[in-house]
């Protein structure tokens, strides 16, 4: 397996997991049943501050993941990697998780940095793909 596939999957894992803690900060808001029942619409039920931060930053990380996912999948259909694609899909996952714990314990400038960051190494990528590096 490709240094880039295999970040990418602990990539999908970790985004996956992003929605544990926004979960679990439910059922001390809400209570466990009102959890789990789940046939209430989202709207103007109560979450912490950070779990509502926590929120935005999980479908952010999704919304990313869609322009992620496919340029590591080219990159490895097309035999491409590179020190630079290499480092730009690590970078990538850091970025992301650091997103992802700044935006939730609401760092505004660090998440500004972070996102920067994962966005700079999306293009790395897409740069790679182009034959510009």
């Amino acid at each position: 397996m490709s240094v880039e596939l295999h970040w990418l999957i602990l990539t999908v894992l970790m985004t996956a997991l992003f929605w544990v803690p926004i979960v679990l900060d439910r059922m001390v808001v809400r209570g466990l049943w009102s959890t789990i029942q789940g046939t209430t619409a989202e709207v103007n039920l109560p979450h912490s501050a950070w779990a509502q931060r926590a929120r935005r930053a999980h479908d952010n990380a999704i919304e990313n993941l869609a322009l992620f996912a496919p340029a590591v999948l080219a990159l490895h259909l097309l035999h491409i990697s590179t020190e630079a694609t290499r480092m730009a899909v690590v970078a990538y996952f850091f970025a992301r998780l650091v997103h992802f714990v700044v935006y939730s314990i609401g760092v505004p400038l660090g998440r500004t940095l972070a996102f920067t960051v994962g966005w700079i190494a999306q293009m790395g990528l897409i740069g790679a793909l182009l034959g510009w590096f």
